[in-house]
């Protein structure tokens, strides 16, 4: 029977993993994440320095290296790619998934695990960042990786050494998140901490941190790299620790200023189709008396009003900075929906049904909403995949209810998953209908046998994150600052402050190319007499080489 059920999980887990695992390739890389998460590793790779992160050819220490040198090792195995930029990514949002599935079953036993895993590769907003080429999955693996080790090292029945091995754990997962995405790895974890002890009163498990040995093994792992690119780069310092961290916390400077309620919605829409099941979940999480002193649903409870309220007062907001706390809503929910009524997973999964015929509508009438940054053209192909997600969604979650209503509670919470993990994957999938407009890879295809090899590209008052990526070399960047004008003030020679500083290089350059937003070059040409031709150009972009032999 044991082995038996050991077989029904290893078989979803196959299944699972073909599903997360097998679109990474169909989809060109996008603007800007994708294309700058993908093009600072090719640097590395061509140029060697593993140390400084570089975009563009410009330092760029808005964040630390462990994503770019995992995707810049993927590369040297398998070559550059986007499957390669895009690996790292979602082996760490498929490991979270993992991590959910064994914190649960250590916990409260083995369908507590497949619920919690079920739950968490079902969620929207986990499918998708787990499957574009950001930052917030690795650092959501990581800080998850430590608040379940906390979980773990501090339940009672741990004995001393399972609870050094697992605080341990948790220290170094806290050391790799500050090198995924910066000090939000240690900070919030401290934060989640000091509330639980504080709401609970429970000193015990304070002096039960091994604060001594973690600290020391904390900062050996985070601490090299800061030091070393601080030693070669004197901007690193002011730049990394106030600018990104302080002031992108405490003002408006990146203009990603959003209301307190912002995350709110944000995470109504990406716990889809679980909201029905959210609220009793954080209740009965906040409710239930468990034996011993440490109590580790209020323990994640505590760790989820942590990240949302930390995110939610902060001067800069995007949708995936809450994924932190996904992973332990998973176990939550999973552990709800284990213990839930026929009542509510009918209604979990009608709401899906809902949202997939909703899904359909909009996908219906998408042709007379599209603006003019699309063509017709893209837009039908898209509105396939639309409709073909709602369809999946709703059909699939019309099983979920058959099963819900025979009381077959982990068959329809599996349905469900699989219907919000594929509806998802498709509309990504999808997607890709779209990626003229969000992507260079067309142009380059047909802009680069022009060209040549070695030819200077210049992109004049423009700059697309996928440019470098797909034509396989940095660009002369021509008024255009936009993210690195800090690192243009750091080397200003390899920028171009106005149209007519480069219509005097173009003219004693031998060889030379560039790219025009579609609006601008005829006029940019006709006032300065540039001589050029055109090579390629799509809805956006024009590139141009200078005439020759």
């Amino acid at each position: 029977m044991i082995a038996a059920r050991r077989g029904v999980v290893a078989a979803l887990a196959l299944v699972l993993a073909l599903a997360w695992f097998a679109g990474l390739d169909h989809r060109k890389l996008i603007k800007p994440d994708e294309g700058r998460y993908g093009e600072i590793p090719r640097e590395m790779v061509a140029s060697g320095d593993w140390l400084t992160p570089r975009l563009n050819g410009f330092k760029y220490f808005e964040k630390p290296p462990l994503q770019y040198w995992t995707t810049a090792a993927a590369y040297r195995l398998f070559g550059v790619g986007e499957w390669q930029t895009r690996l790292w990514t979602a082996l760490t949002a498929f490991g979270g998934i993992v991590l959910a599935g064994f914190a649960a079953a250590r916990l409260y036993g083995a369908t507590a695990g497949v619920l919690a895993a079920a739950v968490l590769a079902g969620s929207a907003l986990y499918v998708v960042t787990g499957h574009l080429a950001s930052l917030d999955a690795g650092v959501a693996f990581f800080l998850s990786l430590a608040v379940f080790a906390i979980l773990l090292a501090q339940r009672e029945e741990a004995g001393e050494s399972s609870r050094l091995r697992w605080m341990l754990a948790a220290w170094s997962a806290a050391a790799l998140a500050v090198l995924s995405k910066g000090l939000i790895g240690i900070v919030l974890p401290v934060a989640a901490l000091a509330t639980y002890l504080l709401w609970q009163r429970d000193w015990r498990t304070a002096r039960r941190l091994h604060a001594g040995a973690g600290i020391a093994l904390f900062l050996a792992l985070s601490a090299p790299w800061f030091v070393a690119v601080s030693l070669a780069n004197p901007e690193f310092f002011r730049f990394f620790f106030i600018h990104e961290h302080f002031e992108r916390f405490l003002t408006k400077v990146h203009g990603r200023y959003e209301p307190p309620w912002y995350f709110v919605p944000v995470l109504a829409v990406g716990i889809l189709p679980w909201l029905p099941a959210l609220p009793g979940a954080v209740v009965a999480a906040f409710r239930t008396a468990e034996p011993g002193r440490f109590r580790p649903l209020r323990w994640l409870l505590a760790w989820c009003a942590v990240v949302f309220v930390f995110f939610s007062v902060s001067g800069s907001k995007l949708p995936s900075y809450i994924l932190p706390m996904f992973p332990a809503l998973a176990v939550l929910i999973g552990r709800h929906l284990q213990l839930a009524s026929r009542r509510l997973l009918a209604v979990q999964a009608g709401v899906a049904i809902l949202v997939g015929l909703a899904i359909v509508a909009f996908g219906s009438g998408l042709s007379d909403r599209a603006s003019g940054r699309y063509s017709p053209g893209q837009i039908e192909a898209y509105l396939e995949w639309i409709l073909a997600a709602g369809g999946v969604l709703a059909a699939a979650s019309a099983a979920a209810l058959w099963l819900a209503w025979r009381r077959r509670t982990l068959a329809s919470v599996i349905a469900l998953a699989l219907a919000g993990l594929a509806s998802t994957q498709l509309l990504l999938l999808g997607h890709e209908s779209l990626a003229p407009a969000y992507s260079a890879y067309h142009l380059a295809q047909r802009a680069r046998p022009a060209i040549g090899d070695g030819v200077p590209l210049y992109a004049v008052d423009l700059f697309d994150h996928t440019i470098p990526f797909y034509f396989e070399r940095t660009v002369t960047m021509v008024g255009y600052r936009d993210e690195l004008a800090a690192a243009i003030s750091w080397e200003p020679q390899k920028f171009l402050p106005d149209v007519a500083a480069f219509a005097a290089a173009w003219r004693t350059q031998p060889k030379a190319a560039a790219i025009f937003r579609t609006g601008d070059f005829e006029r940019i040409a006709a006032e300065y007499s540039l001589p050029a031709e055109i090579v390629a150009r799509d809805a956006r972009f024009v590139v141009v080489r200078k005439p020759g032999p």
